[in-house]
């Protein structure tokens, strides 16, 4: 599906085009005063109840054309704004909508002499209008607090001074300056030594993440401290904030396969039901012998207002719709409805191990020293490493340990070995086992059954001990397994590009059963694909959405980690966790199973109470206060019962 670039200056957080739930209502009451919003509905509740104590104090005086205009008056303040969308709506060629079908029930109240209750139909209604507007409102407002964070403009450094402009104006490589507690407008490369940046609005998370120099920033998160400054490295449009909000704007067209058998039986069902009501009102005059057509027309204008699929409508995108922004909320984006739902029937789980599970970085698991304290071993070690640039060099040096006394001296490399040279007139090795076999140094047998990355030490001819440096493990991993499984996630399968050996040694640790390691994309494609030939199976895949990208695009649900900075996780990915942490997956499917159950708890309860009261219409034991019940009352209930997903805690 091609996307619709959108231009961000001109989203309006209210943006109804944006936000609309697509369901032919209208809730967006911009930004009249709520007040002004509810005095139809006032003027018509108070001049109702009103109407209904003359009727029943004074109703020798309060008769004829008195209580015709008195009701009359009533009904306009609610009911004209209906009927003139109704008449708007049969214009554009859309004949059975809710308008029209309200405006026949209450105009045939009024014909029949039922006035009260012709404007009670229309006041109620109104006000479940008000109520469903409230509901949309408070679902769109994750969305709306995302469009609040868009930068406004950016302090870009020109010609020797600080120049306000908007961010679409800053090209790729200029320096911009940020103050504290400003947003940062476009993404780029710190430049400053180190900034505290809250980015709850791009992740979710409200703790501050303090970085240092030269590590990536970006747009929308607000800078905590110290001014700083930032070389942008990509343009406004292409921003992260950018593409977080096109997708989240995307993903409310995206219905799920509820909402649209919804949307298309809702648009059969109803004229079904206004023929039934035809029917009702005339089928019995040639059945019944004492047939008054009065009180079939009155049966009939209580099928139209049960008929009317208000609730089912509103009530099933809003469910969906509040899923979407409570997953956002919590640093989760659904590109659509349709994942929400595809997210409840997964049960087989294909990760990928760097980056998902471990950190992606090297740290020293163990040192094991032999003859030598420790603290003075690991001195002779960094002395040696300290000129290397290797990712293994990098994370020794990361060891606490001042060593001003040890410096190496005469170091040579030898290839595909290690490092040669002499600190303190002591002649240090570090390396592999070849390099130790190969000076003729014994090595102790332990290190045969050691899978992870190990450097080796021998200092004057004698093995000194050794480190093992391996990829750490997330805080969240093992967590995260153990609630997948008890989330009725059958199988859980680990899939690495790393060794096999150090693939299984991470699967044992998170006890995961299945793992393999040495594949290639390719590889992981394959896998996934043979498990997706059992139609049982439902795969998602969780992987970084760089390299994983061919896996994301064929699983049932492709997930991508961390995929904040990554172009092709949000292209290629349905489901992105914007932070680094796969605890967030149980989340997502927690999520998306409270979202489905109050949606079909919305449809048992709409179409559940609409038969009752359709068959109690029919047969004469319904008033049109039961029709307005099952309509607004049930419509009501279901908005309730969707707006709850926004106060759930998972």
């Amino acid at each position: 599906m091609k996307k619709k670039k959108v231009n961000l200056r001109d989203i309006k957080p209210n943006s109804e085009e944006q936000h609309s739930l697509d369901d032919g209502h209208n809730h967006d009451h911009g930004n009249t005063s709520a007040l002004k919003v509810y005095i139809p509905a006032i003027t018509s509740f108070t001049m109702l109840i009103i109407g209904i104590m003359l009727d029943y104090f004074v109703s020798t005086l309060f008769k004829d054309w008195l209580r015709i205009v008195w009701y009359g008056i009533a009904y306009l303040p609610v009911g004209f704004p209906v009927v003139k969308e109704g008449y708007k709506s049969i214009k554009r060629g859309d004949v059975f909508t809710e308008f029209f079908l309200m405006s026949i029930a209450t105009i045939g109240a009024f014909i029949i002499g039922e006035y009260p209750e012709g404007v009670a139909v229309m006041l109620f209604y109104a006000v479940g209008e008000l109520f469903q507007g409230a509901a949309v409102k408070k679902a769109k407002g994750n969305i709306k607090a995302l469009l609040d964070v868009r930068p406004k403009e950016a302090i870009v450094s020109r010609n020797g001074d600080y120049k306000s402009v908007p961010p679409e104006d800053v090209n790729i490589g200029e320096k911009i300056q940020i103050r504290v507690g400003e947003k940062i407008p476009l993404d780029g490369v710190l430049l400053s030594k180190k900034a505290s940046l809250n980015t709850a609005a791009l992740t979710g998370e409200s703790k501050p993440d303090s970085i240092l120099k030269e590590a990536k920033v970006y747009a929308g998160s607000i800078n905590l401290e110290s001014v700083i400054e930032v070389e942008v490295t990509s343009k406004f449009e292409d921003s992260s904030i950018a593409r977080i909000l096109d997708l989240v704007q995307n993903a409310t067209a995206r219905k799920s396969k509820t909402e649209l058998f919804i949307r298309q039986f809702a648009r059969i069902y109803t004229p079904i039901v206004v023929f039934l009501a035809i029917g009702v009102t005339f089928l019995p005059y040639f059945f019944i012998d004492d047939y008054v057509f009065r009180d079939w027309l009155y049966r009939a204008l209580i099928f139209l207002v049960i008929s009317c699929p208000c609730a089912l409508v509103i009530s099933i995108p809003l469910g969906y719709f509040g899923g979407l922004g409570a997953a956002s909320k919590n640093g989760i984006l659904f590109k659509g409805a349709s994942f929400l739902d595809a997210m409840t029937k997964i049960n087989t789980l294909v990760m990928d191990k760097t980056g998902t599970v471990t950190r992606g970085v090297f740290k020293i698991k163990e040192i094991k020293a032999i003859g030598w304290d420790e603290s003075e071993f690991m001195k002779y070690l960094m002395a040696m490493e300290e000129q290397s640039t290797h990712p293994i060099a990098k994370a020794i040096m990361k060891y606490k340990e001042n060593g001003d006394n040890f410096e190496a001296k005469e170091v040579s490399e030898i290839a595909g070995k290690g490092l040669k040279g002499t600190i303190n007139g002591k002649t240090v090795l570090v390396g592999n086992k070849a390099l130790m076999m190969a000076n003729a140094i014994e090595v102790p047998k332990e290190t045969e059954s050691i899978v992870e990355s190990i450097v080796l030490v021998a200092i004057d001819n004698l093995f000194a001990g050794y480190v093992v440096i391996a990829d750490e493990l997330k805080e969240d991993a093992k967590e995260t397994i153990t609630e997948l499984q008890k989330a009725g996630v059958k199988h859980i399968i680990m899939l690495s590009g790393d060794k096999d050996s150090i693939t299984q040694q991470v699967a044992k640790e998170l006890n995961i059963e299945n793992a393999k390691g040495g594949l290639l994309p390719e590889g992981k494609l394959n896998e996934v694909e043979m498990l997706k030939q059992n139609p049982e199976n439902k795969v998602a895949f969780i992987g970084d959405g760089i390299n994983d990208a061919p896996v994301l695009a064929a699983s049932n649900v492709g997930i991508a980690m961390g995929g904040l900075g990554s172009d092709v996780a949000i292209e290629t990915a349905d489901v992105i966790i914007q932070t680094d942490q796969p605890s967030k997956v149980v989340r997502a499917i927690k999520i998306s199973r409270s979202t489905r159950k109050i949606v079909w708890q919305n449809i048992i309860l709409a179409f559940g109470v609409k038969v009752i009261v359709l068959i109690l219409g029919a047969g004469g034991l319904a008033t049109m206060w039961e029709a307005v019940f099952a309509d607004v009352g049930v419509a009501l209930l279901a908005i309730l019962n969707a707006v709850r997903l926004q106060r759930l805690q998972w």
